[in-house]
């Protein structure tokens, strides 16, 4: 099978991401490919923590849990075909409770919770690109994790479908999902 070149400088679909055969992990984001890297320890070890108490919690729930690499569709428009989606991005960690969304490549639509643990080569991208496509996209509830400061920032989508910062939780502090209030996770344990 024939592979794509990819030209970073070029508008790419989710038709042409599927033909890339080259092993390497990408975005896209409006079309433009990014490359990445592997995570760092510290950010793996974040993601799981994270991931694990999540996933627990979920244990007999209707709602999904998937960490990177997972394929998360954001079209728009309602264009659903492969060739019209040119936002294709893979969140450290994303939360799905609607089945629908759901398919054997990823989630198509916005996910419920995206968590994204910033790292050097990622924290432009993290900070501002995604954190406008996922606002746009209708994602409720984005975290972004700072772990040089042991940090997580949460934003909510208001009335206006506007992200809002609700909280930056810090050492001693417990973080809920505003979907699950009930699950209480130590940021202490998350960042150790």
């Amino acid at each position: 099978m024939e592979t794509l070149s990819l030209n970073l400088n070029e508008r790419y679909s989710y038709a042409d991401y599927l033909n890339w055969f080259d092993k390497k992990r990408r975005e896209l984001i409006d079309g433009f490919a990014n490359l990445m890297s592997a995570p760092l320890r510290k950010h793996q070890k974040i993601s799981m923590q994270i991931s694990m108490e999540i996933s627990y919690y979920l244990k007999h729930k209707k709602c999904e849990i998937y960490s990177a690499p997972f394929d998360v569709r954001l079209p728009k428009n309602g264009e659903t075909e492969d060739d019209k989606i040119y936002n294709v991005v893979q969140p450290d960690i994303v939360v799905v409770c609607d089945p629908k969304k759901l398919d054997r490549r990823g989630c198509v639509g916005a996910p419920d919770l995206i968590v994204e643990i910033l790292s050097p080569s990622t924290s432009k991208r993290d900070l501002k690109d995604k954190y406008f496509l996922y606002e746009e996209s209708g994602v409720t509830e984005y975290w972004v994790a700072y772990p040089e400061m042991s940090s997580i920032h949460v934003f909510m989508l208001n009335k206006n479908n506007k992200y809002e910062q609700k909280a930056i939780y810090v050492q001693d502090d417990k973080i809920s999902p505003s979907m699950f209030p009930d699950l209480k996770i130590d940021i202490n344990e998350i960042f150790s």
